[in-house]
């Protein structure tokens, strides 16, 4: 009788077994489709809906037009909700049993973690794509050289990717998908609406102005309309940040990595560890 005999386990880094988590996670993708609804459905739904519905009514100083200006706060919104993808993810696979497969295999047990946020990245990323070609469709350009053009897309990804964090230390806390859905849809919302992504911050409250201006979302958007020539000229009175976007927007990335990835992998490996 032929003996069967076992695989030999080769030895791999870090980054070798976070990447095979990764390639799991697009192999879901390529099965069900429907999980980049949020990144291709949606942005252009609300791209569409706010340049041809309400854009009417929301006038900008801008040779280009309300929809150049939109576009950006549309990427804004959409990279930010990275963290929603990730942090609904990361909880199905803990509620599942999926991590504990995965940490009972020899790996590193950060692979988890960095396998997921290289997918979410790329998921968003892909977001990204769509609506750059959407906003071509109906007149977006941008108006400055590459390196400007890179810069942009580059800030876009970096808040990503910091969001991701937020994504993976609310997964880990939450013990269900409903409360992850319940938790992010409370605060990604108004974070996101109250901001300039979708209408000048000018003509808001006093109050709602000095929020929205010193959001970070406001930051990531101006720095991106700077960067692509679809801004317009600051009104009397905007806060600081608005004057200065892009090292407000890199400092606010930098932050929030240095702060919440700390506390995304400590939740994580307390919520593992028994």
């Amino acid at each position: 009788m032929r003996t069967l005999e076992r695989p030999e386990i080769r030895q791999t880094g870090l980054m070798g077994q976070s990447w095979s988590i990764a390639r799991r996670n697009f192999l879901h993708i390529r099965r069900m489709p429907e999980m980049l609804l949020d990144v291709t459905i949606q942005p252009v739904m609300f791209v569409l809906l706010f340049a041809f519905v309400f854009g009417s009514s929301i006038a900008v100083d801008t040779p280009a037009g309300y929809r150049a200006w939109l576009l950006p706060g549309i990427m804004a919104q959409t990279v930010a909700f990275a963290s929603f993808i990730v942090a609904v993810g990361l909880t199905a696979d803990l509620e599942k049993g999926i991590v504990d497969r995965m940490r009972s295999l020899p790996i590193n047990s950060s692979a988890v973690l960095v396998g997921r946020s290289i997918s979410s990245l790329a998921h968003s990323s892909i977001g990204l794509v769509v609506m750059s070609l959407t906003g071509l469709l109906i007149g977006w350009r941008i108006h400055t050289g590459v390196p400007e053009a890179v810069l942009g897309y580059l800030l876009l990804l970096g808040w990503g990717f910091a969001m991701i964090w937020v994504g993976i230390w609310v997964g880990s806390a939450m013990r269900s998908v409903e409360a992850v859905n319940g938790v992010m849809f409370a605060t990604m919302f108004p974070i996101t609406f109250l901001a300039n992504t979708f209408a000048p911050t000018d003509q808001m409250p006093t109050v709602l102005r000095f929020i929205a201006e010193w959001n970070p979302i406001s930051s990531l958007t101006q720095s991106v309309r700077v960067l692509w020539g679809n801004d317009q000229p600051l009104a009397p009175g905007a806060a600081f940040p608005m004057h200065h976007p892009i090292p407000f927007t890199i400092g606010w990335i930098l932050l929030i990595t240095a702060v919440v990835a700390p506390l995304a992998i400590r939740t994580f490996r307390r919520r593992t560890a028994s």
